[in-house]
């Protein structure tokens, strides 16, 4: 079950997060109507499959890595995932990383730029960790320039 992985929250029909899937959960992965599975943690990350790609295909989904740096996010590694979330946009997608840190954080300023409720996409965010300063300072910038109040 989907619901067994470390770290998984469904945000919504369309949308699921999670930590890093083992092997035997692409298949459950699939069963559950997901399209595509979008990877952002580093190929080091503890329990990364170096053949995910491959498990992910053969269950005939679509899959793409942008790996981020935990302690180095990048605006351009942000804008790469909006760009391929845009693109599954009437796909069920699983986005994950080590631990479903980096994924909330990026899942929180996607949902606000595509209409979310502020207070939904940021307790989902809060269920899965407590920003540290690196994050908090990353989501900051970007809500400035979006327009949106930044996050105490």
């Amino acid at each position: 079950m989907v619901e067994e992985i470390k770290g998984f929250l469904q945000l919504d029909d369309r949308i699921g997060t999670s930590g890093m899937p083992r092997a035997e959960h692409f298949r459950e992965i699939a069963e559950a109507g997901y399209r595509a599975v979008i990877n952002l943690a580093l190929p080091t990350s503890d329990n990364a499959l170096a053949n995910e790609g491959e498990l992910v295909s053969g269950e005939r989904m679509n899959y793409v890595h942008i790996p981020v740096k935990f302690e180095e996010p990048r605006e351009e590694d942000y804008e790469n995932f909006a760009r391929v979330m845009d693109a599954f946009s009437r796909e069920k997608v699983l986005v994950h990383c080590a631990a479903n840190m980096r994924v909330s954080a990026f899942i929180f300023l996607y949902r606000l730029e595509h209409g979310a409720d502020r207070g939904s996409a940021e307790a989902a965010m809060n269920r899965i960790w407590e920003l540290n300063n690196v994050w908090r300072n990353f989501l900051n910038a970007r809500l400035r320039q979006i327009g949106q109040k930044e996050l105490d």
